[in-house]
């Protein structure tokens, strides 16, 4: 059914300050969800210097917060029927808050990992839960640019994660140094999180429960009352009626819709997982979770390796706001392809830049008056902490400007789009499950693309060179996926969706 125009009369009596604030409110746990998932970009080399880890043990304190957002977006959904989806963000916020202490504090990798695994709960569960708290508050001729909002803040979150990692760095020196109060700066960066962390949390309690999960439980009055700001006290009692009789006629979810008999699971089922994938499989969150890991390797100083995540953050929030005006405009397919074929160029470029340089191992002995390719100059004999990729100024230009290309591209097409796609793609009757299931695959190709970096880095013939080679490879099969597997659903219903 198409949603008619509102006439004046009623759209005077929506009370748009109260929509909006609502959606800002859940919107902040996709921040959290974009400040979580970057903030361990400038923390790696103190979380080795603290918990004196190796390369393996470095890519499961990154990786571990995955594991909890694969859990955390696989139960959210059934545990806000049974609580509500704010009652869900609330419990999210709390575990942010844990998390980032936690996280802080932890004197040890197996303590890390846990309050980390609790953080990914949290980011899995504000995954799920704020964009549908907001489908279902907000009026339907303005959900769609409300609910992109979500897509604008997690990378908003990503933005003041790397921004703020760069500040306290700078400010203390180093990620090592001590910083206020004699805390490593490094600990500083988790705990920044607690200020929006609490935020969330308190502004929590001043907004209402979603209306359907209301009306599903009975309470039709409140519902009411909490429609009657959002859509008009006009609308408001057919809203309540229109939300029970779909709630007569709705068939629950169960895993068992998604099965085929020839192929194990649905066509339509297989697409959602190869999207799901192959967005991780080009090697997005190597930027995220290990850019300043990458940019020192390849010989930038930590402060300036801090500083191009801030510039990689940035470029992200205008491609994406970049997205969002024209993807209703020339399609998802389409945008789809564009960031395929950006991607597997500018992939191919950074892998071509840093093949050209020489690998310097951790634990290399650099003589006194060596000047290496970059331009780096030695006075005394030195050893070295980390690995470092030794590359002329030229290259190390194409690897930068490359690779902020690729997050352009990715931020225009995959990053976006790949989400809207998978609300869209599937038929009414398997839309959870599949939406569960290719989740589920989002977040396990995450960590392990997370946790097999680090051991490519240090890996002897594979380094930087051969990682990127490889999400150079996924991005080329990714043009053939779209065009040979993807259909196009701008201006289909969603009833229309076929399986």
């Amino acid at each position: 059914m198409t949603e008619q125009p509102l006439s004046p009369a009623a759209a005077k009596d929506e009370d748009f300050s109260f929509v909006l604030l609502v959606t800002i409110v859940a919107t902040i746990g996709g921040f959290l969800f974009g400040f979580d998932s970057g903030v361990i970009n400038g923390t790696v080399d103190g979380l080795k210097a603290a918990f004196h880890s190796t390369s393996i043990g470095t890519g499961f304190n990154v990786a571990s917060m995955l594991l909890g957002c694969a859990a955390g977006a696989a139960f959210a959904g059934s545990l806000s029927d049974l609580f509500g989806r704010r009652t869900m963000m609330i419990i999210a916020a709390v575990f942010f808050i844990v998390s980032a202490w936690g996280s802080g504090v932890a004197g040890s990798s197996f303590e890390f990992i846990i309050y980390r695994a609790l953080g990914g709960l949290a980011v899995g569960a504000a995954s799920v839960m704020a964009p549908a708290y907001i489908s279902e508050v907000a009026p339907a001729h303005m959900r769609g640019r409300l609910s992109s909002i979500q897509q604008v803040a997690i990378i908003a979150g990503l933005f003041m994660a790397f921004l703020s990692n760069y500040l306290i760095a700078h400010s203390a020196g180093s990620a090592l140094s001590k910083w206020v109060f004699g805390f490593a700066a490094w600990r500083w960066m988790f705990w920044m999180e607690l200020f929006p962390a609490g935020l969330f949390l308190i502004l929590l309690f001043l907004i209402p429960e979603s209306p359907r999960y209301l009306v599903a439980k009975g309470a039709t009055e409140k519902a009411e009352s909490v429609l009657a700001r959002v859509a008009g006290r006009g609308k408001a009692a057919a809203k309540v009626e229109e939300i029970q009789n779909s709630l007569i006629h709705e068939l629950r979810p169960s895993l068992g819709d998604i099965l085929h008999s020839k192929t194990g699971l649905k066509p339509i089922v297989w697409v959602g997982i190869g999207l799901a994938t192959f967005q991780q499989l080009v090697g997005i969150n190597v930027i995220f979770y290990y850019g300043a890991v990458l940019w020192q390797a390849a010989g930038l100083t930590e402060n300036d390796a801090l500083l191009v995540n801030v510039l990689s953050g940035g470029l992200s929030i205008g491609s994406v706001i970049l997205a969002l005006m024209v993807i209703d405009k020339i399609g998802r397919k389409p945008m789809l392809v564009i960031g395929s074929v950006g991607m597997a160029v500018t992939l191919g470029l950074a892998a071509f830049a840093f093949s050209t340089g020489t690998l310097l191992s951790k634990g290399a002995i650099i003589e006194a008056g060596t000047v290496l390719a970059n331009g780096t100059a030695y006075a005394e004999r030195t050893v070295l902490a980390n690995d470092l990729l030794d590359l002329n100024p030229q290259m190390g230009l194409l690897a930068l400007v490359a690779a902020n290309l690729y997050v352009m591209f990715f931020n225009f097409s995959w990053g976006p789009v790949m989400w809207v796609m998978l609300g869209e793609m599937f038929p009414n009757q398997i839309r959870g499950s599949g939406l569960a299931v290719s989740g589920f695959f989002q977040w396990i190709s995450n960590f392990a693309i997370t946790m097999t970096f680090p051991i490519m880095l240090a890996a002897p013939g594979i380094g930087l060179t051969g990682a990127y080679g490889f999400y150079t490879l996924c991005a080329f099969i990714s043009i053939f996926f779209v065009l040979m597997a993807v259909r196009e659903t701008k201006g289909l219903e969603l009833e229309e969706m076929k399986g």
